[in-house]
């Protein structure tokens, strides 16, 4: 497009292409649409999944299994640099803080604390996971980690040979 083509406010002496007007237009005949066809009416619209009458690729594709997406627990990571940045260390570090703080979508959710840097606190924290790192890290500083009560991660394979 250029600013020379443009007919609203810039430009008002450029005309809109007036098309099917006969061969010397240039867009005569068929107006610029091809040839025949639903496609070259006035006021058609048609889907891009519809596929002209033929069974819809949405429906021949088997639809099989469980997806549990929408019962699975969302668990969200918050990491000990993004505490010590918005957390001062008298406040207990419990889900709804961390909601308050931005830190967190919902108290709602599982909170795992997670990275392995050194506090200059010794902050109190009550999450349902902790990673290694961050438990170290906190005991090193002289903090305190309370588990809150949750569903227990999915063990893969039960069935697994004992030896």
């Amino acid at each position: 497009m250029n600013i020379n083509t443009v007919n609203t406010g810039v430009n008002k002496n450029v005309r809109k292409d007036r098309v099917g007007r006969g061969p010397g237009s240039g867009n005569g005949k068929t107006a610029g649409r091809g040839s025949n066809g639903q496609r070259s009416r006035a006021g058609s619209s048609v889907s891009p999944l519809f596929e002209g009458g033929q069974n819809p690729l949405s429906r021949r594709i088997p639809k099989r299994g469980f997806n549990n997406k929408v019962f699975a627990d969302v668990v969200e990571s918050v990491s000990l640099k993004s505490i010590l940045r918005k957390i001062d260390p008298s406040v207990e570090v419990t889900p709804e803080v961390l909601e308050t703080r931005g830190l967190i979508k919902s108290a709602k959710s599982f909170v795992k604390l997670i990275g392995s840097d050194e506090l200059n606190a010794a902050y109190k924290f009550k999450v349902h996971r902790v990673s290694e790192g961050a438990k170290a890290a906190v005991e090193k500083a002289g903090g305190a980690i309370e588990i809150l009560p949750g569903k227990k991660p999915v063990v893969k394979n039960k069935m697994k040979s004992k030896k």
